[in-house]
């Protein structure tokens, strides 16, 4: 199989040469794309680097890493490769674990890789503790938005992925920014693609990053409640409809009414201090608990629901 890297550059000039270094004969083609970098680091590759395998891409704007990695996407379908893996060009990520990242995908396990950086011990306590705090709670909420209960740290940018399955998703909708890679899971379950976890080490040295944490973890949480109510509507609703779709549909219901009964006999108790009745309590309290119980089915079947079969060998 023929296996291209991306390399998204932005402010990357003083480590970029080295990655590209690092990349084993494993890889055919190497796209550098500049991402409107100021440091034109695109340029300074360009002169600099003398591998062949290099291919240069420049944005007449800055669009953002997941920008300039659809880019990069873009260029190697239009090549014909077969694995297209992305890699930062920070220096955090080790070029050496690429063979590691794109085997399950040669033996036919998996369409879409990604590296888990919390799967070694040394490797989490290395990380600064705002990453390490916001990683840990984004990936809970991206395990419900993108239907992969079974991966973490869903923001590493260490991927690869089947090219095949790339033609398959709507390159002109996924999010260009800092949500890119979490967005791509959501849009590979919708095509019911096999997304495995890879053990990889990571370092943090004099990299700079420009993604603002404390604005990141509400605008990620909004993108990624949008993207859970379209995941369950395609799903549950719109492609199919079982006792599992009856689950939500009811446990939202039920559910709702007991808080709605509660919340109103509360606050009339509140008012005239007369104590709620048994019956009142009862009706509150019965369709609560039964609406919760009917939610955690609906998880318990959903986390059961991660794709098995490879999307590239049902094409």
């Amino acid at each position: 199989m023929r296996v291209a890297v991306v390399i998204p550059s932005f402010k990357v000039k003083k480590h970029v040469l080295n990655v590209i270094a690092g990349i084993g004969p494993e890889v055919q083609i190497i796209y550098v794309v500049d991402d409107y970098c100021p440091e034109y680091s695109g340029t300074y590759v360009e002169s600099a680097c003398q591998d062949e395998r290099v291919r240069i891409l420049f944005h007449e704007e800055n669009q953002g890493v997941g920008g300039a990695t659809l880019t990069g996407y873009r260029r190697a379908l239009l090549d014909g490769v077969d694995i297209i893996v992305k890699l930062d060009g920070d220096g955090q990520m080790d070029p050496g674990q690429i063979p590691t990242l794109v085997s399950p995908i040669v033996r036919g396990l998996a369409d879409y890789t990604k590296g888990n950086r919390f799967y070694y011990l040394e490797g989490v306590q290395q990380m600064p503790l705002v990453r390490l705090l916001g990683n840990a709670a984004l990936s809970f909420i991206a395990k419900f938005s993108t239907g992969y209960w079974d991966i973490f740290d869903p923001t590493n940018g260490f991927t690869a992925v089947y090219a095949k399955v790339v033609e398959r998703l709507p390159l002109e909708k996924i999010d260009k920014r800092y949500f890119f890679e979490s967005d791509m899971l959501f849009r590979l379950n919708t095509v019911r693609a096999v997304v495995m976890d890879v053990p990889v080490s990571a370092k943090y040295a004099d990299e700079e990053s420009s993604l603002n944490v404390y604005r990141s973890i509400p605008e990620f949480a909004c993108k990624h409640m949008r993207n859970a109510l379209k995941r369950i509507f395609y799903n549950y609703y719109l492609r199919d409809f079982s006792v599992v779709s009856l689950e939500l549909f009811l446990g939202v219901a039920i559910l709702l009414f007991g808080i709605l009964v509660g919340s109103k006999a509360w606050i009339h108790s509140v008012q005239t201090g007369i104590v709620a009745t048994s019956g009142t309590v009862m009706l509150a309290a019965l369709p609560t608990l039964i609406g919760i119980q009917l939610l955690l089915s609906f998880l318990t079947a959903d986390s059961g629901n991660v794709p098995k079969i490879p999307l590239h060998k049902r094409l």
